[in-house]
């Protein structure tokens, strides 16, 4: 799980997997349009990541947030960067093409599907709504308890990071 790829960041920076070397990575696949799952796992993600900081200041450093759009079409880096910039102060989101994004899916095991658009043309994207975290090789440790509260967030962050 998990795999090479390059994307743009919410600061119109490429970033690639392997920028990452060296660092634990918290990964969430959503969308910025998300009405209600993406914002709290995010929030509370980013929480159980800032009690861990708290604790563990140095440990805490060592890992990288990343929010990967699953809706390209409008999640531009201008529009992330105002998303991401209401969670954890390093969260960093990226996105792509259409054909990026569904190439990079498979890699983590991860799902996303546009629903039918409204009257008013707006729409839904069904995804994958795990919250993975990788070592500092890039390979995979386990799924955040994001649906159990920051608290869980933040325990299991203990169990794994070093």
């Amino acid at each position: 799980m998990g795999g090479d790829f390059t994307l743009t960041g919410n600061k119109g920076q490429k970033a690639s997997w392997s920028d990452f070397d060296g660092k634990y990575r918290i990964v969430y696949f959503g969308f910025t349009y998300c009405p209600d799952i993406c914002p709290t796992d995010l929030g509370r993600m980013s929480k159980g990541l800032e009690q861990f900081e708290k604790q563990h200041p140095a440990l805490g450093a060592k890992i990288q947030p990343i929010f990967i759009s699953v809706d390209p079409g409008r999640d531009t880096p201008q529009v992330l960067d105002e998303f991401v910039g209401n969670f954890h102060h390093r969260l960093i989101g990226l996105t792509g093409s259409e054909a990026e994004i569904t190439a990079i899916l498979p890699l983590f095991g991860a799902t996303a599907s546009k629903d039918e658009p409204n009257e008013e043309g707006g729409y839904n994207v069904t995804h994958t709504t795990f919250t993975y975290l990788f070592d500092p090789q890039g390979k995979p440790l386990g799924i955040l308890p994001t649906d159990k509260g920051s608290e869980a967030v933040a325990k299991e962050l203990e169990g794994w990071v070093r």
